[in-house]
């Protein structure tokens, strides 16, 4: 029986509840599928249903890109259930069904599932985590729901952000809480993620492993946070990734601003870009990826908030003649939310999505390479409902 089958039959079993008092008024001896005082459980329940969904409409200019399209578009789904199955076990799932259920070959999950895992209160201030979960990555881009984000920069649009592992949060002191991670550095075996462009000196390590420190600190009352990450990842046997990220957020009354700072050494290009400029039939190695994110958020009043978004990533090669610098991404994102009710969060947004991508004119004549643009308009609205 499939995900979806499952949530009907248990929204069937709460119908069949409902009528129990009618059903026992008919028949003295028939009992409810589910008895009165086990009904309490659905206290420790807690299920959301997570949307977006818009109208969007957008050109692209440059090189061969000459096009332009208008499409309504559901852009994130998601269901979401937490449960409390025991004063000191929790367990997390979310299944996203704007993925892929395809089976990976490494975790036996289907990328549609982010979350799978129990959380298990040790001590007061230790809790362990078992599973699949989100990496403990840094900063505040990463750090919003998905649904909240309409485009992300370069890095976390293609980093692996949910993996099968093992990881600890520790509440050292009152304003500062660490976190570790032991994980799978992906879902999927070297040769089903890369196949035939896996460079001949490429191997399979013994267990593709990936380790995730990270700390989150609040000062002055809150006002001021940090969300801190270093992480290194083993892609393949003796080549890994070395990503750090450093995160800070200021936070009045009506207004905050985040800024992220992030650098990814990647021995093996994990993230695409390289590959797909030097299109040589392997994966890219020794590349660089540096970024800057920010995002500033303006309370105007109980109804409208207005949110502005500045990002630019930047890639590096390792070639032969030491022109490292091959293209570098910007991006500004204009968004104002509408909230018209009280007691429901359901926010109407309308949206300017403007991105450009600059090669150096070392990868415009090595690689045959051109300047791109892309400018979209969106309208739409974002609903985290919680239906349990």
């Amino acid at each position: 029986m499939n995900f979806t089958l499952k949530v009907l039959s248990f929204c069937a079993a709460l119908f069949i509840i409902s009528f129990n008092s009618y059903s026992q008024s008919q028949d003295s001896t028939s009992r409810p599928l589910i008895s009165f005082d086990k009904i309490k459980f659905l206290e420790n329940i807690d299920m959301t249903f997570d949307m977006r969904m818009g109208m969007q409409a957008y050109t692209f200019r440059g090189g061969d890109k000459y096009y332009n399209g208008v499409q309504f578009k559901n852009e994130h789904t998601a269901l979401g259930i937490s449960a409390k199955v025991h004063e000191k076990v929790d367990l997390h799932f979310r299944n996203r069904f704007n993925k892929g259920s395809d089976v990976q070959t490494l975790d036996q999950l289907g990328s549609n599932i982010e979350l799978a895992y129990i959380n298990v209160k040790a001590t007061d201030q230790l809790n362990i985590l078992l599973g699949k979960m989100n990496t403990f990555y840094g900063g505040y881009e990463y750090q919003y729901s998905a649904m909240n984000i309409l485009e992300y920069n370069d890095i976390y649009s293609r980093a692996l952000a949910y993996v099968t592992g093992a990881g600890i949060r520790f509440q050292a002191f009152e304003n500062h809480n660490f976190g570790l991670q032991i994980l799978n550095s992906r879902t999927m075996h070297y040769d089903d993620l890369y196949g035939d462009i896996a460079a001949y000196n490429v191997e399979e390590p013994d267990w593709p492993v990936a380790v995730v420190g990270n700390w989150n600190g609040r000062f002055f009352d809150g006002k001021l946070q940090t969300n801190y990450s270093a992480s290194y990842s083993n892609q393949v046997k003796s080549r890994g990734t070395y990503f750090f990220t450093v995160g800070h957020k200021y936070q009045s009354k009506k207004f905050s601003i985040m800024y992220d700072f992030e650098y990814s050494y990647e021995q093996i290009d994990t993230k695409g870009i390289m590959t797909d400029i030097i299109q040589n039939d392997n994966v890219a190695e020794d590349v660089r990826y540096i970024e800057n994110w920010m995002r500033a958020e303006y309370q105007f009043n109980d109804k409208f908030k207005g949110l502005l978004t500045l990002m630019t990533s930047s890639a590096y090669g390792n070639f032969e003649n030491e022109k490292d610098h091959t293209r570098t991404s910007y991006g500004v994102i204009p968004t104002l939310y509408f909230s018209p009710f009280k007691d429901i969060d359901i926010r109407f947004y309308i949206a300017y999505i403007g991105r450009y991508y600059d090669y150096t004119d070392y990868a415009k004549e090595t690689f045959n390479v051109s300047n791109y643009n892309k400018n979209e308009a969106r309208i739409g609205f974002i609903a985290p409902f919680k239906i349990l």
